[in-house]
């Protein structure tokens, strides 16, 4: 089977745009289907010299899924709600690029569509536009109403797993729970086993703390709940150790006794695999009732309409939803 795609364009004044075209211009292992204003991208297009033919994706035609033609891209066209300039976001196009989401979502979770890859938007944006967001996560796992979605990132071998995601780090300690972790943790173990092929996931179990608290005398974190969350995970059945210190879990003899580490709190595991493979690290969705995969970085407005952004981690995340969604 060759997986058909939905691939947002996201925010119209960032780099996703043009790298969903500079996409349409690769051979791929999937029929892609871009969701965006079509003229924004016609003249996205002109802008930066290339060559593609954009035509209308149709979702009554009810044709069977085709190979992706390089100098090609299918449209779904929803309009902008005010003209947008590269590098000089407009809080008026929020509606747009949660509107980009919605189409996709449903048509992914009817089945029109064997995953869902986002373009990267912005959440300040988005929040000046008076509409509460913090992320595609939360805002997926909501669409989709599911009772938890996990972030997880991968280069590859690599893989970090986010017990919380878009808090104020003043925030994160009072929100890690046991029982949270518990589900994480369940969340990460079974989709490891589902959709990544690892029988028996080992998984690493950061602290929060410098040195995993220490005892005790650096917080008491590891004592109430992370260790305690770790010893009810094994129970449970699943390969957890921890908590074990941030800053040498990931020392590579270390990393090579497990196939995911779990961190607390954003800031904790993202910088790492970023350097490890920025331009290959793919943000996975965990938790949700369909497949999602985004690049591991964010709207760039400063490189948006020069040519230089780099569509390397969006080609490796659809490459991975495509994978994803043949295994399946």
């Amino acid at each position: 089977m060759i997986p058909r795609i939905a691939l947002t364009s996201g925010e119209p004044a960032g780099i996703g745009p043009e790298l969903c075209l500079a996409l349409a211009a690769k051979e791929l292992p999937c029929e892609l289907v871009c969701f965006g204003d079509r003229a924004l991208l016609e003249e996205r297009a002109r802008t930066l010299g290339l060559a593609l033919r954009l035509a209308s994706y149709d979702p009554a035609a009810g044709r069977a899924r085709s190979a992706h033609v390089p100098g090609e891209l299918a449209v779904v066209h929803l309009p902008l709600a005010a003209p947008s300039v590269p590098g000089r976001p407009d809080p008026a196009n929020a509606r747009y690029v949660l509107a980009l989401l919605d189409r996709a979502v449903d048509g992914t979770l009817a089945g029109e569509f064997d995953a869902l890859v986002t373009a990267p938007v912005h959440k300040g944006v988005i929040n000046d536009a008076g509409i509460a967001f913090t992320g595609h996560t939360e805002y997926l796992q909501q669409r989709t109403r599911s009772a938890r979605a996990v972030m997880m990132l991968t280069s590859g071998e690599l893989r970090v797993a986010l017990a919380t995601t878009h808090l104020p780090l003043r925030a994160v300690s009072e929100a890690i729970t046991i029982d949270l972790l518990c589900e994480v943790a369940a969340i990460l173990a079974h989709e490891l086993t589902a959709r990544f092929a690892v029988p028996a996931p080992r998984i690493a179990v950061c602290g929060l703390n410098p040195h995993a608290g220490e005892d005790g005398h650096l917080g008491d974190e590891e004592l109430r709940v992370i260790g305690p969350a770790v010893a009810r995970m094994r129970v449970a059945g699943i390969h957890a150790e921890g908590p074990l210190p941030a800053d040498t879990v990931f020392v590579p003899q270390v990393l090579a006794r497990f196939d995911a580490v779990l961190t607390m709190y954003h800031d904790q595991g993202l910088p790492v695999i970023k350097h490890d493979g920025f331009e290959r690290a793919v943000n996975v969705t965990l938790g949700l009732p369909l497949i999602r995969t985004s690049p591991d970085h964010g709207t760039a407005f400063e490189l948006a309409g020069t040519g230089r952004a780099d569509p390397a981690s969006l080609l490796a995340a659809v490459q991975l939803a495509s994978n994803l969604a043949a295994q399946r």
